[in-house]
């Protein structure tokens, strides 16, 4: 059995760690409290950027003119059909960049957090991708799968694993979001334009509540446009609009800057949604923390109490044991 002495250090060493976590606990309860509120009023901003550029470009698409473009060659530069040279090369990128078919090279942009204590927050992260990995090669055609990765244990157990990364960036902080995903945007938008890639997923944990986040890959470019939907025909899962809305200059000019717009703020709320998940796991890991702490600390008083009596039973036994012998 263990002495007093060593089961009084534990019992004191339990509680300073429960003091730890319960402070952590609120820590991470105050700044969770400022993320949600930051997360939850930026979705709406962002679904409906979303929803505007997915309409563009399915009424952008279903022109007969704009697929004649597209599938038209590229014109000499110098000729004299430079204005339709440039009309098909924006309208090629406009195709390639919101709606490319073919993804036979993917980056992943992987949010994992720059420090642990957080439950299954990395974990959970790191075996959805995983699964994505295996559903790729899985494919009659595996695509070429590059990772940008944010957040220290993300960039430790990927350089673990035969995958090639392209590029390592910090964590994301609560003051650091925006201009974070301001420079992810620049970097996605410029593999883009230099045909690096044809596809980008982001790995990520969103907001659910304060009980509970789920890991989910989306895919942000190419757009994915409604099945339904068919060059020259108009949307039929949904009614026609009362108003037909005229673009100046043109749809694929509104495109041209909507882009930039769309990717940011996808990326932004993204970004959001993590810190708001890594917040709410890291509150419920320590909350979950200090109510173990409490239970084992019950337990070492419990056996502390149990050895001392034992002790003291065993020193009274002594003494009686030595007044009977002097007796005798």
């Amino acid at each position: 059995m263990p002495s007093l002495k060593s089961i009084r250090k534990r019992i004191a060493s339990v509680k300073n760690t429960q003091k730890i976590t319960k402070a952590m606990k609120m820590v991470a309860a105050a700044k969770l409290r400022r993320a949600q509120d930051a997360a939850l009023a930026f979705r709406p901003y962002a679904t409906h950027l979303s929803q505007i550029a997915s309409d563009i470009a399915e009424r952008l698409m279903s022109e007969p003119q704009v697929e004649d473009v597209v599938s038209a060659p590229a014109v000499a530069e110098g000729s004299e059909g430079s204005a339709e040279a440039s009309s098909g090369s924006q309208a090629r990128l406009i195709q390639k960049i919101l709606l490319g078919q073919n993804e036979a090279r993917i980056r992943l942009v992987v949010v994992s957090a720059d420090r642990g204590l957080a439950g299954a927050y990395n974990s959970g992260l790191f075996r959805r991708c995983e699964r994505f990995f295996v559903e790729q090669q899985g494919l009659p055609n595996p695509p070429q799968i590059d990772l940008i990765v944010l957040g220290k244990k993300g960039r430790d157990y990927f350089r673990r694993r035969p995958v090639k990364i392209a590029h390592e960036l910090a964590g994301v902080e609560p003051k650091t979001g925006k201009e974070r995903a301001k420079e992810l945007g620049s970097l996605l938008a410029d593999s883009l334009l230099r045909n690096e890639t044809d596809a980008i997923y982001v790995c990520y944990n969103e907001f659910k509540s304060v009980a509970s986040q789920a890991v989910r890959i989306d895919r942000i470019l190419p757009l994915r446009l409604r099945p339904t939907l068919r060059r020259g025909d108009e949307p039929a899962d949904e009614p026609k609009n009362l108003v037909d809305f005229e673009y100046e200059p043109g749809r694929e000019a509104v495109l041209e800057h909507l882009l930039p717009l769309y990717l940011e703020a996808e990326l932004t709320r993204i970004l959001l949604e993590a810190i708001a998940a890594e917040f709410s796991a890291r509150m419920r890991a320590m909350d979950s923390a200090s109510r173990n702490a409490k239970e084992m600390i019950g337990r070492l008083t419990l056996q502390y109490n149990r050895a001392r009596q034992a002790a003291i039973t065993k020193e009274l036994m002594e003494i009686i044991g030595g007044a009977e012998a002097l007796k005798g």
